[in-house]
């Protein structure tokens, strides 16, 4: 029988599998071309086991890995069942309804072997500006999944040792565009180095020593998952919370939840939620599954390891053909930006029932997604470029909200201004914070950005945002945070819009201030 770990090698384990992880990150963000890899940081990477169970993540996306860890089982076992898996092959895949999220997001999945035997995968995503679709930067107002871009169900891109075109001649430009290429490059580069650095570690302490590591790894973050559930109280607990609009006049878009937490477990359940609707809000229930392990992750302990054994006491189910569990064709493009971010608001108004202390007043609520570009033939270069712009952060019992950042489900970085204007045909005019725009309280709510873009050549601009309409709440009688606003040359656009723009247009987003916590006559 083998023999148990003890504390000190379990925690030396946990910190050199996720040290693979951090690695192949790193990898993938040197040898990146694109700006929205190498300098806004929207990739992420894993570890899995031979039956696709999460043992192993750096801490980059949540929405990338948390969908990651839902659905890998299922393109491991069924989805993908019928691919052989070969040492140096490798399946690429971004379609949503088949372990995807949105079509941008593409991942790329290697299995590794030792001495001939399958123990696990790596496996990354990265955002690709250009997969397609009806509009530059790939984020269109879109009806169906077919609009938004190229469709990539599991398929091998590498097989035998050898790259296979055929997948590459479907990407735009045939994949020979020097971007997009060096980019699937340094996603295959980042899975070689996880797979080099996993035969190292296994090679070292042995297959069997491996397993019981893994096994032990994932009980103990059971123990430690389930001792943080544990401390919320008992309950059923609802909450409901809407989306603006779809972008295509389909207006306050219900989500719904009912946590029922007994003991040292926790069931969520969307019924209620409204149904798949015909803009791009919906997403596939990894996407709100990602929103789900997120939230609760946040609730246990820092030195929990993200591995399978976390959300062993987590049950999550959305009605099918929901905005939270769409079907094809549905579109999803913002399911993956918006509505994950929207999951997150509507868990933290049921815990904040149960656990006011622990929990925030709405955050901005929206990645303030804009993708842009040009794709005509009047002598200026085609371009395609995307990013999420931050906001303002929920005030909560233990202090105010930040300012100006990332929320929730995304972590990217901005762009540099040097690397935007190097690289795009735009001047930034102006990027600050939003004085003023985090709600009022005895906490005041993190304000949100300002970004004012001037337009260098024609492009054409897709707008994806939210709480443009509808406030980020606040908690325990603190106000909203302020709407979102989007124009051009001070005229005002809707949350969810595509315009073209001319040479000297100027483009201003600015962003939702998170909500404020407390009355502010209270102490």
């Amino acid at each position: 029988m083998m023999r148990a770990m003890d504390v000190i090698e379990l925690s030396l384990f946990a910190s050199r599998i996720e040290a693979v992880c951090e690695e192949m990150g790193a990898v993938l963000r040197r040898t990146a071309l694109s700006p929205n890899i190498k300098d806004r940081l929207d990739f992420s990477c894993a570890v899995f086991d031979a039956a696709g169970a999460l043992c192993a993540q750096a801490a980059h996306i949540p929405v990338h890995l948390g969908s990651m860890a839902f659905a890998m089982r299922d393109i491991v076992g069924g989805i993908a069942s019928d691919i052989e898996w070969h040492e140096g092959d490798m399946v690429v895949l971004n379609d949503p309804f088949l372990g995807g999220t949105h079509l941008p997001d593409v991942t790329l999945i290697a299995p590794f072997f030792v001495h001939g035997e399958l123990l696990g995968f790596v496996a990354n995503r990265a955002h690709h500006a250009d997969i397609g679709g009806h509009a530059p930067g790939s984020m269109p107002l879109s009806r169906s999944l077919e609009e938004e871009g190229i469709v990539i169900p599991p398929s091998h891109l590498i097989r035998g040792g050898k790259l296979n075109e055929t997948v590459l001649a479907r990407l735009p430009g045939g994949g020979k565009d020097h971007t997009l290429h060096g980019d699937f490059a340094a996603q295959v580069s980042a899975n070689r180095s996880g797979v080099a650095r996993l035969a190292e570690l296994i090679q070292g302490m042995g297959v069997a020593v491996y397993r019981t590591a893994l096994a032990e790894l994932n009980d103990y973050a059971e123990r430690l998952a389930r001792s943080a559930l544990a401390t919320i109280p008992d309950g059923v607990y609802r909450f409901a919370d809407c989306l603006d609009d779809d972008g295509l006049g389909n207006q306050d878009l219900i989500i719904a939840v009912r946590l029922v937490v007994e003991h040292d477990t926790i069931e969520v359940d969307f019924a209620g939620t409204a149904a798949q609707t015909a803009g791009n809000v919906n997403c596939p229930l990894s996407v709100a599954a990602a929103g789900v392990y997120y939230l609760f992750r946040c609730l246990m302990p820092e030195h929990t390891p993200a591995c399978a054994g976390a959300f062993r006491a987590i049950t999550l189910s959305a009605p099918e053909g929901s905005l939270l569990n769409a079907q094809r064709p549905a579109a999803v493009a913002a399911g993956n930006v918006e509505t994950s971010t929207r999951v997150v608001d509507v868990l933290c108004g049921a815990l904040a029932q149960a656990i006011p202390d622990q929990i925030p007043a709405a955050s901005h609520g929206s990645m303030n997604n804009l993708a842009m570009g040009y794709r005509g033939s009047n002598g200026e270069r085609k371009w395609d470029y995307y990013e999420t712009i931050g906001g303002g952060m929920g005030a909560g019992a233990h202090g105010g909200g930040l300012s100006g950042l990332q929320t929730h489900m995304t972590n990217t970085l901005n762009t540099p201004i040097e690397v935007l204007e190097m690289n795009y045909p735009l001047r930034l005019r102006r990027y600050g914070v939003r004085r003023g725009s985090g709600g009022a309280g005895q906490r005041r709510g993190g304000d949100g950005l300002i970004r004012e873009f001037e337009f260098l050549a024609p492009a054409e601009v897709t707008l994806l945002t939210e709480r443009r309409i509808h406030a980020p709440w606040g908690l325990a009688g603190g106000a909203a945070g302020a709407v979102g606003k989007n124009d051009v040359n001070g005229v005002p656009l809707p949350g969810k819009v595509m315009v073209s723009v001319a040479t000297g247009d100027r483009l201003t987003i600015a962003t939702p201030g998170g909500g404020g916590w407390g009355s502010r006559g209270s102490k």
